[in-house]
């Protein structure tokens, strides 16, 4: 089986332990300890991020989705700017993952929020360094740059929360960097997963295998 399938699998499984904290209390003994906290920290940042979804729609929302540039080009502009910036690489791609999915998402936000790191006109215009909002590398270094501004890396969550001011996201964020900290190897699994959007009537697939 190939690695993106592999990872949408992997993506499921933490998906559904994520929307059923009474399954997850009864999986998680279960696990050997290495695996149970790797659940337990994928599970409870996909419970953050769903924590800030609002009243699921009837239909899945319409979003445009595209291939994301190769997970070794990204890892060379988080470098890249975390050697520019000081910004831990994990940080950077847990942003990056959680904003649109590695750059698959290519749809504005409902706030106006644009490219691959998300950042609407104003904060833009301030720490983009002139680039273009759409472009990975660009997008990347200016997330890096604002992140920086705002106190990293002496305080990520400071900082993470003048990016998205929702403690649950910096949670999230938070707790995805600190699994690629771990073993760099998470980075390739979070890069194969897919565009989900929760409906009244589940999750709903907009990317990858089966979509």
């Amino acid at each position: 089986m190939s690695l993106e399938l592999l990872a949408l699998r992997q993506q499921r499984i933490y998906g559904t332990l994520a929307r059923d904290p009474d399954l997850l209390k009864e999986v998680l003994p279960r696990l050997p300890p290495d695996v149970r906290a790797e659940a337990r920290a994928n599970a409870t940042a996909g419970a953050e991020i769903l924590s800030l979804i609002g009243t699921p729609s009837r239909h899945a929302p319409h979003l445009r989705t595209q291939a994301p540039p190769p997970a070794d080009v990204l890892l060379g502009y988080y470098r890249e700017a975390e050697k520019r910036f000081g910004v831990t690489w994990q940080v950077l791609a847990a942003v990056n993952f959680i904003e649109s999915k590695f750059g698959r998402v290519i749809s504005a936000s409902s706030a106006g929020a644009q490219g691959p790191m998300q950042f609407i006109r104003a904060t833009w215009k301030a720490y983009g360094l002139g680039g273009d909002v759409h472009d990975p590398r660009d997008a990347i270094l200016g997330a890096a740059n604002y992140l920086h501004a705002s106190g990293a890396p002496r305080n990520y969550p400071g900082a993470l929360y003048h990016y998205n001011p929702a403690r649950a996201y910096v949670r999230a964020v938070m707790l995805y960097a600190r699994q690629m900290m771990r073993d760099a190897r998470n980075f390739y699994a979070y890069y194969n997963w897919q565009v989900f959007v929760l409906t009244r009537s589940g999750l709903v697939q907009l990317s990858g295998p089966g979509a």
